[in-house]
């Protein structure tokens, strides 16, 4: 049996990587890493978050998804009512992310700039998924994590993508990517992908879901308020931002 790491990794990204057309809107690509020590997640991250669940909503079935809670969809679209429900949802799920015991990496990649500068642009998923995994290993070891088993939980996005996810994952598990300058032995630690259906319900992808855009935001109008990465700043152990 595998000696597991005490952690537990939930992986999530905003925007689109693909450079052949770039959103003026939003023209960046971000990719998260939050990490969670898993007695704490166990016994009080999924605790916190079914209990918000069922203050709002009388179950836990419901996956608290950003977009759906920002254009406020169903289930959310009882935000469209009153005003004083509303404000009160909003400082709820401020208060819980504040409170919840994690630390994330963050790698945003600003597309334009990046067609703008390199002739022959790499992919910016390889990009983010590199410094990620880069910031995650040096962590487990600090964290004395060496030779354990680390699962990284993508949420599945369908057969194709996976595989290439999974396939650059393990390039860069397996020391072949050379991207950057600088070489991270990542065989110190076993890295795992998982790939999981957003309908597994899982309070770490929901979590990592709801910071995703608004830390791509941040990179993108750093003077716009930002309550949602006010609420986790803190958090955020480290942020690459690129070029």
């Amino acid at each position: 049996m595998a000696d597991f790491s005490d952690f537990i990794v939930f992986a999530d990204e905003s925007g689109d990587h693909g450079m052949q057309s770039i959103n003026p809107q939003f023209p960046v690509f971000s990719l998260v890493f939050c990490v969670f020590r898993k007695e704490e997640y166990a016994n009080e991250v999924e605790p916190a978050v079914r209990r918000f669940k069922f203050r709002w909503f009388g179950h836990d079935a419901v996956i608290l998804h950003e977009r759906e809670i920002r254009k406020q969809q169903s289930p959310f679209d009882f935000l469209k009512g009153s005003p004083a429900v509303r404000a009160r949802f909003f400082d709820e799920l401020t208060d819980l992310m504040s409170t919840l015991k994690m630390f994330g990496y963050v790698s945003v990649i600003d597309k334009a700039k990046h067609r703008a500068k390199y002739a022959t642009p790499w992919n910016p998923y390889e990009i983010a998924m590199h410094f990620c995994m880069e910031r995650l290993c040096d962590r487990m070891l600090v964290e004395r994590q060496r030779d354990r088993l680390v699962h990284v939980l993508f949420e599945s996005r369908g057969v194709t993508e996976d595989r290439d996810l999974e396939l650059e994952f393990r390039r860069v598990a397996s020391n072949q990517s050379q991207w950057g300058w600088r070489r991270v032995d990542f065989s110190k630690l076993t890295l795992e992908p998982v790939f999981v259906s957003k309908a597994a319900n899982l309070a770490g992808h929901q979590i990592t879901d709801l910071v995703a855009r608004p830390l791509a935001l941040m990179v993108l109008r750093p003077d716009q308020p930002n309550r949602a990465v006010e609420a986790v700043r803190s958090k955020i152990y480290d942020l690459k931002v690129f070029p």
